[in-house]
C-alpha cells in the first residue's frame, strides 16, 4: 500500500530572521513542501507581522511555494501584491468579505492557488459550498493571531469533519492545519485527515533541537502516525 503524503509547513513568523537565509536552506534541505506566511494587520487579528515585501524577497530566493494566510481585513484590496507572485498559494477567512467567491476568483485570476481558512468558531455548513472553488483548506485549531496558542479541542473534530466531507465529495482540495502543530498533537492531526502540517514553536520552531533534527523528526512522527492510522 502506498502511504499518503502529509506536507510539512514551516511557519516563517516563527523562524529566527537575524539568520534567515540560513534557515530557509535548512528548511529546503529537509524537505519542507512549502513556506507558510502569515500577514497579520492589527485589525482582523490583534498583531501584526509579515507583508508583501518580506514575501516577494522570499520568492525570489528559494523555490518553495509561498503559502499566504491573509489574517486580515478587505482581503480583496491585498490579494494582487500576494496572488501575482510565482507559484504562490492565497488563502483567506471568508467572514471578512462579503462574497468570498468573488475574492475566490480573484486570487486565482492572479494566478494562485486560492484557499480558505477556517476560524475555530466558523462552522463547516458556512464553507460546504466554498470547497468545489478552491485548492486548499486551512482549518485553524487555535484562535488566529498569535504564535504558541493552547490548542482547542473541539477545531480537531472539524478538522476531521473537513476532511471527511472532502472524500465523500471526491474533492481535490488539501486540508491544511494551523495551530499548536506540536509533537503531541501531529499524530491526533493526521488521524484526524490532515494533508499538510502548519509548523511552529510548538514542533520545528521550538528551540530545543536545532531546525533539521526537528525537521527530521516531525518527518518521523507524521510517517509513524500514518502507519498507526493506515493511511
Amino acid at each position: 500500500m502506498v502511504m499518503k503524503k502529509v506536507g510539512i509547513a514551516p511557519s516563517l513568523m516563527c523562524a529566527d530572521f537575524i539568520n534567515l537565509g540560513r534557515e530557509l536552506d535548512v528548511m529546503k534541505a529537509e524537505g519542507a513542501d512549502c513556506f507558510h506566511v502569515d500577514i497579520m494587520d492589527g485589525h482582523y487579528v490583534p498583531n501584526f507581522t509579515l507583508g508583501p515585501d518580506f514575501c516577494r524577497k522570499l520568492s525570489g530566493y528559494s523555490p518553495l511555494p509561498l503559502d499566504i494566510h491573509l489574517m486580515i481585513e478587505n482581503p480583496e484590496e491585498h490579494v494582487p501584491l500576494f496572488a501575482k507572485l510565482p507559484g504562490a498559494w492565497v488563502s483567506f477567512h471568508p467572514e471578512t468579505v462579503w462574497h468570498p467567491l468573488r475574492t475566490i476568483a480573484l486570487i486565482k485570476s492572479c494566478g494562485a492557488r486560492a484557499g480558505i481558512a477556517v476560524d475555530p468558531a466558523l462552522p463547516l455548513s458556512a464553507i460546504q459550498d466554498m470547497l468545489p472553488h478552491v485548492s486548499y483548506v486551512c482549518v485553524m485549531t487555535v484562535n488566529p493571531g498569535y504564535a504558541g496558542q493552547a490548542l482547542i479541542p473541539q477545531a480537531l473534530d472539524k478538522l476531521g469533519a473537513v476532511a471527511e466531507l472532502v472524500r465523500e465529495r471526491g474533492l481535490d482540495v488539501q486540508v491544511e492545519v494551523d495551530g499548536n502543530v506540536s509533537w503531541e498533537n501531529i499524530p491526533r492531526m493526521v488521524s484526524a485527515g490532515a494533508d499538510l502540517l502548519v509548523a511552529g514553536t510548538s514542533s520545528v520552531f521550538d528551540g530545543k533541537a536545532d531546525l533539521g533534527a526537528n525537521l527530521r523528526r516531525m518527518r518521523a512522527a507524521i510517517n509513524t502516525a500514518l502507519q498507526a492510522a493506515r493511511l
